[in-house]
């Protein structure tokens, strides 16, 4: 009786080698889907972020830059002003919201993690770069920073004429 062999069957080599296939490729998947979830989850931190800088930027669109009342004596907030009565863009000299406000004034409780650094600085009409003594210039470099979990997500810069 010859040794026949049968031919519709499998190897155990071949099994093993398909076995390995589908395993790397289940492997690739969970670790794409992961980085998918990473990438989602760092652009809705930056869409976050750049909504919170949107709101700095609406309150103070209508601020005049410096105080009315008082004009260019103080750099910052009067004595005993809180963010209820700001009622010029200096009041938001280093202030820090943690959690963030909305454009209406209101806490953005929802968004906790985050935090609203502002920073005013004077900067020379000759050059936006350069940073002048407060009050000699008739601009204002805003700077919005937005922090989640103390690390920053994002930041803005923009300039405003006292004028």
């Amino acid at each position: 009786m010859p040794n026949k062999k049968n031919k519709k069957a499998f190897t155990l080599t071949e099994v093993l080698i398909a076995v390995l296939l589908v395993g790397l490729t289940i492997v690739s998947l969970i670790t794409a889907n992961l980085h998918s979830t990473q990438v989602n989850s760092a652009g809705v931190d930056m869409s976050t972020a750049e909504f919170l800088i949107e709101q700095i930027r609406e309150l103070s669109s209508m601020l005049p830059v410096i105080d009315p009342n008082s004009g260019t004596a103080t750099f910052g907030p009067e004595s005993g002003e809180t963010l209820a009565v700001y009622d010029d863009l200096d009041d938001f000299d280093t202030a820090a919201f943690s959690p963030p406000i909305a454009a209406d004034r209101t806490t953005l409780s929802a968004f906790s993690e985050f935090s609203q650094q502002v920073t005013l600085q004077n900067v020379s009409a000759s050059n936006f770069d350069t940073i002048v003594t407060d009050h000699t210039s008739d601009f204002v470099k805003v700077t919005v920073k937005v922090l989640k979990n103390s690390t920053e997500i994002s930041s803005a810069s923009w300039i405003r004429a006292r004028l």
